[in-house]
């Protein structure tokens, strides 16, 4: 669910019009429903009840501090996969025993910066990795926190650019190889092995998949206790999908896949911590763009936004799909026209939806791309010079920029001119 509706005819996030806030912060823009985060975290929550657990929000997907604030101040750890998410979940004042750091580029610097300021565990990747992470613990006197994440050869039957949790992808141990690399990880005096960490990719809308990475994990799990390994914590990951459009089957439920959880792990006695991005962030966003022209192509329509591929990159990355709503809801009856959706970048690549039916629309109107909230903002840039998009929090009847829009000559002072120029 989300809070996005109409009202009066007019879309609305929670209680304000979408039109408002474009009257005051131009656009394009994100706007994300504080009740939406919030709902959608605590039905993960939720799900987990039966046992000792921790949410941990995969920032990567949403990654602005008042959002993690908000996440945080709410019960939710964080799941980084840098220094520089590390020092923003540190920002929005979440504690470091609540922030998990994953990736498998981990460098020195990072593991001292972590190691410094608190973490809960790095889930190692590789064997260099561990290695790197004893000998960067010992040298500050500390002991790291880790699990090592296992790559279990599962399919997770998603988008091959989000798949993880196959043998040819770059994640991870192979799971057959786990107990020898264990085994090297307690030898290693800077390091304490505290659980199993597994992620096998994102949108995922089958829960097979899932059921066969953590039945893998929980006989890992009992092979390495009987190898002597005190496992007391699982990390699971995250990926649950959403539904991108209206005609689409509703993806199982975070309450279901608890339950899967508890069938396959629950006898452990370990901690879960799952990660979950996309459920939490996807639904609670939107994109709001104007249209600039209605182009008339030889064999086709153009559609035309102030909003582009360097705004919201996943159709042109992934082939990905959004639908799009005008912001004043179209009259009961009126025919729809066909459409290709297009934004201002020089390339043909910036295509939002080919042959997409929307009601009759003109230069000046409002449209919504709806399921923006993750991976929309934190994969922005600024190509073509283009500044980056701001994003709005709503919460009830009020809103608030928690991130401006920068200006030209802020975008140009960060250019700097050798003197020998």
């Amino acid at each position: 669910m989300d809070h996005f509706i109409y009202r009066d005819g007019v879309l609305h996030a929670e209680d304000v019009p979408l039109t408002e806030i474009a009257a005051q912060v131009g656009t394009p823009f994100y706007v994300y429903s504080a009740a939406t985060l919030l709902r959608h975290f605590q039905v993960f929550d939720e799900s987990l009840a039966w046992g000792e657990h921790l949410v941990c929000f995969a920032m990567k997907s949403l990654s602005n501090v008042a959002v993690l604030k908000m996440l945080g101040q709410a019960g939710a750890g964080i799941d980084v996969v840098s220094i520089g998410e590390y020092l923003r979940a540190k920002a929005a004042g979440v504690s470091g025993d609540k922030i998990v750091f994953s990736g498998v580029a981990k460098t020195r610097e990072e593991m001292k910066i972590a190691l410094e300021g608190g973490i809960r565990q790095f889930n190692v990747e590789s064997e260099p990795e561990l290695e790197v992470l004893s000998e960067v613990a010992l040298s500050l006197g500390k002991v790291a926190p880790i699990t090592v994440r296992v790559n279990p050869d599962v399919d997770a039957k998603t988008h091959a650019k989000i798949a993880t949790g196959k043998k040819e992808n770059k994640f991870g141990i192979p799971i057959s190889r786990a107990r020898e690399v264990y085994a090297r990880a307690a030898e290693l005096k800077g390091l304490d092995v505290v659980g199993i960490d597994v992620h096998i990719g994102s949108q995922l809308t089958d829960l097979e998949p899932f059921r066969l990475a953590y039945r893998k994990v929980a006989e890992l799990t009992e092979v390495l206790r009987e190898d002597g390994h005190n496992i007391r914590r699982l990390d699971l990951g995250g990926g649950l999908g959403i539904p991108y459009t209206r005609s689409n089957e509703a993806p199982p439920l975070p309450v279901e896949l608890g339950q899967v959880i508890r069938e396959e792990v629950g006898h452990l006695g370990c901690e879960v911590e799952i990660e979950p991005g996309r459920l939490i962030a996807g639904n609670a966003g939107q994109l709001v763009s104007e249209v600039i022209y209605v182009k008339e192509g030889e064999d086709r329509r153009f559609l035309i936004l102030d909003a582009a591929m360097n705004d919201l990159v996943r159709p042109s990355m992934y082939d990905a799909h959004h639908d799009i709503d005008p912001v004043i809801e179209a009259e009961p009856g009126v025919e729809p026209e066909t459409y290709d959706v297009v934004g201002g970048i020089c390339e043909t690549g910036d295509t939002f939806a080919k042959g997409r039916n929307l009601p009759p629309l003109k230069a000046g109107d409002l449209v919504s791309f709806r399921s923006a909230g993750a991976y929309g903002a934190v994969m922005a840039s600024e190509y073509n010079s283009r500044p980056l998009v701001p994003e709005v929090l709503v919460q009830g009847d009020k809103f608030a920029v928690i991130r401006r829009r920068p200006t030209y000559e802020e975008m140009i002072a960060r250019d700097i001119v050798p003197e020998w120029l």
